[in-house]
């Protein structure tokens, strides 16, 4: 591991620790429980990309970089509190969920801990990230309650979609990239095209994860499969599936009744022989070739980390789908 992830672990800790051992315990518990780290990861390919070496991304005026990461992966960890008090999650990452070990109050209150913590950070580094944080927990609200005004609609659109996912997850991921930016200090022309390569990862990443939650099994999950379909969340897949004059009969008919296993399986097949998969895929390849034309804009910078992690999203959307080569288990 590099020293720069060595740091982020050991600031998330930190930060969330307090001279309250219960306190501490609600704050860490999905700290401890681990992840992929994908949005600070994000944040350390810019700087990498940028020709920072993982000693310099720890050290560079007092570990910027580093507590830019923590800030936004506090938010997203926040946002995971607070997900799981509105879904009544029982689990997260392999193991209790904080609403279902501490309750709903203290999830809430410790998930706006988190929030508070991460914007003294923000604050901290400077005024703008202070500005965008802030600007970012706002679209990501919006995004949630779309998504929640949203539920059991059967006449839930694409647009409509795409504009919750990119308030929900995106715009996190886009502040991922765009922080490192604004601390190398490049031209706001860059600043601007990091930021659109972040986001562009976030709708690659949501889409597979929606994708993921209809058709992977709970070992890759860790949670049980077709939870957004219970819940009424109908997603890129269904929405276009549902939009078919036939099949989509059939699928507003089963969508009332997810929670089974029997009827999420035919749910599943409904979708697997149908082209509303093949369009939802296609959709994460769009995005792909936005990044890929950023990219070419930017050739002075090493973007590999990049394309590897969107190769890898798109690979295991097929993978869950019967039509790739092996589970890549990236957590969120």
């Amino acid at each position: 591991m590099s020293r720069s992830l060595v740091l982020l672990e050991e600031q998330l800790r930190e930060v969330a620790t307090t001279g309250d051992p219960m306190i501490s315990e609600a704050a860490t518990h999905l700290i401890a429980a681990g992840g992929k780290r994908v949005r600070p990861m994000i944040s350390f390919a810019v700087a990498h990309a940028l020709g920072w070496s993982p000693e310099k991304i720890a050290s560079f005026s007092d570990s910027a970089m580093v507590q830019g990461a923590v800030a936004v992966e506090l938010v997203h960890l926040a946002s995971l509190y607070h997900d799981d008090v509105m879904d009544e999650a029982s689990e997260r990452r392999g193991v209790p969920s904080v609403n279902l070990k501490f309750g709903n109050l203290i999830a809430i209150v410790t998930g706006d801990f988190l929030l508070a913590k991460a914007a003294g950070i923000s604050a901290r580094l400077s005024q703008e990230i202070a500005t965008l944080l802030a600007d970012t927990l706002a679209r990501m609200c919006e995004g949630q309650i779309l998504e929640v005004a949203a539920a059991h609609r059967l006449d839930r659109n694409r647009a409509e979609y795409l504009a919750a996912i990119s308030g929900k997850t995106a715009s996190l991921m886009a502040a991922s990239a765009r922080i490192p930016a604004l601390i190398a200090g490049l031209d706001d022309d860059e600043v601007t095209m990091f930021t659109e390569i972040g986001e562009s990862i976030g709708m690659v990443f949501q889409i597979r994860d929606d994708i993921m939650d209809i058709f992977a099994p709970k070992e890759v999950l860790k949670k049980e499969p077709g939870q957004d379909l219970v819940e009424g969340i109908y997603t890129l897949p269904v929405i276009l599936l549902l939009a078919d004059p036939t099949a989509g009969k059939t699928l507003s008919q089963l969508l009332p009744h997810a929670s089974t296993s029997r009827n999420l399986r035919q749910i599943a097949e409904l979708l697997r022989s149908s082209g509303a998969l093949g369009e939802s895929l296609a959709a994460m390849e769009q995005y792909r070739d936005r990044v890929t034309k950023l990219v070419a804009q930017l050739d002075h910078y090493d973007f590999s980390w990049v394309i590897n992690l969107l190769a890898q999203l798109i690979d295991s959307a097929h993978v869950a789908v019967g039509q790739g080569t092996g589970f890549l288990r990236l957590a969120t």
